[in-house]
């Protein structure tokens, strides 16, 4: 049976990688995001562009013009998913509006930093209470946050982090309360990206400033999810902010070169350990 999945702001980045290595399984995305023109904004991209590469990795893609800010338009999404298909297997929470990265302290910022907040965690919420009840139906499901080690360390500041550290609570608390309809609900890290973003900031920086290494691929945390999706243990995993590099070696899972991502952790920390009270 096809896999159903949304992955919440695909139109570029980590949401589009990761529709993009879903549709490679012959899942059925639906693909979110607010950009239908490339003009739409500086780094391109459009939700429909992105449900065209699903459809050539032979999946289907499904472009759907949602306003992460808007509750009404995001309940309209899961109720056509649940008339068209009844079920959903996979929601991967990546839709954020990133604004302020500038230097300086939080106050010297624009206040619309904060926007994070709002679509980035709260709709992440909205978004998963929407998918539950069609994850329920299904009989096993997955919920994924997209994550980075700025829960943990300094990245971008304080929205930046409340964000990414909010989302792993989120999903560890969403784990227990669905643990009994084997619906799973994790918070994957991704590392350094090769997006259109980061090519243009690391374009902009001078020869000698310019972070040497190799990228993870957007599609990588894609493939990551679909191996934890199809894993017999999937339910071992609910509940943790997983280190996508280590998720994918205990998988298998290699970048879409042939690579091993490398993680983190002891450059930039690990997520925490759990309390009992959440298992």
């Amino acid at each position: 049976m096809t896999d159903i999945a949304v992955v919440t702001g695909a139109s570029r980045g980590a949401g589009k990688g990761i529709a993009v290595a879903l549709g490679c399984t012959g899942a059925t995305v639906y693909v979110t995001g607010r950009s239908r023109s490339s003009t739409d904004s500086a780094y391109g991209g459009t939700i429909g562009e992105t449900a065209a590469l699903v459809d050539e990795a032979g999946g289907t893609g499904v472009p759907v013009p949602v306003d992460h800010s808007d509750d009404e338009a995001v309940a309209a999404l899961f109720a056509r998913i649940g008339r068209e298909h009844g079920r959903l297997d996979i929601l991967v929470n990546n839709a954020a509006k990133v604004s302020g990265m500038v230097a300086g302290g939080f106050w010297e910022k624009p206040l619309g930093a904060a926007d994070l907040i709002t679509v980035g965690l709260r709709s992440h919420y909205v978004a998963a209470y929407y998918a539950a009840p069609l994850l329920i139906a299904n009989g096993r499901g997955l919920i994924v946050n997209t994550g980075h080690y700025g829960a943990v360390a300094y990245h971008h500041g304080p929205a930046y982090g409340a964000q990414k550290a909010g989302s792993d609570k989120m999903a560890a608390d969403m784990a227990k309360e669905l643990r009994p309809y084997d619906v799973a609900a994790v918070s994957i890290w991704m590392g350094g990206l090769d997006t259109e973003r980061a090519r243009a900031d690391i374009a902009a920086l001078p020869p000698e400033a310019r972070p040497a290494g190799r990228r993870e691929s957007p599609q990588f945390t894609g493939r990551v999810i679909a191996a934890l999706y199809a894993a017999e243990d999937l339910m071992r995993y609910s509940g943790r902010a997983l280190i996508g590099a280590e998720l994918g070696a205990r998988l298998g899972v290699t970048d879409v070169d042939g690579s091993a991502p490398l993680s983190l952790r002891y450059e930039k920390g690990g997520p925490p350990e759990l309390h009992p009270s959440l298992w």
